[in-house]
């Protein structure tokens, strides 16, 4: 699990509409600490309450995640990251997170 990766009954899930900072491969130390924070935020975002999944334009991406857009109360958890600085929007490719 990372910050915009999950696991939920058996099903590893990717969030869609986000890419938070790499935790295994980063390309500095400031990316592996955002990506630590962000993993820890996703948690508590999942674990404090039901939350609901709504599919997009792909089902899954090259690493067998599931992609799916998160939400609570009509809200994007991703934008709920985007917004504290853990995320940034998915635009298609991943923007560095180095200085």
């Amino acid at each position: 699990m990372d910050g915009d990766t999950f696991w939920l009954e058996g099903i590893k899930y990717g969030i869609s509409d986000v890419d938070t900072p790499e935790i295994s491969e980063p390309c500095c130390a400031e990316e592996k600490a955002l990506g630590e924070q962000a993993k820890l935020r996703l948690q508590s975002l999942l674990n404090a309450g039901a939350f609901g999944l709504k599919a997009g334009l792909s089902d899954e991406d090259k690493y067998g995640r599931k992609l799916r857009e998160v939400y609570r109360g009509g809200r994007s958890l991703g934008a709920q990251l985007v917004d504290e600085g853990l995320a940034h929007h998915w635009l298609g490719f991943k923007p560095s997170w180095c200085g």
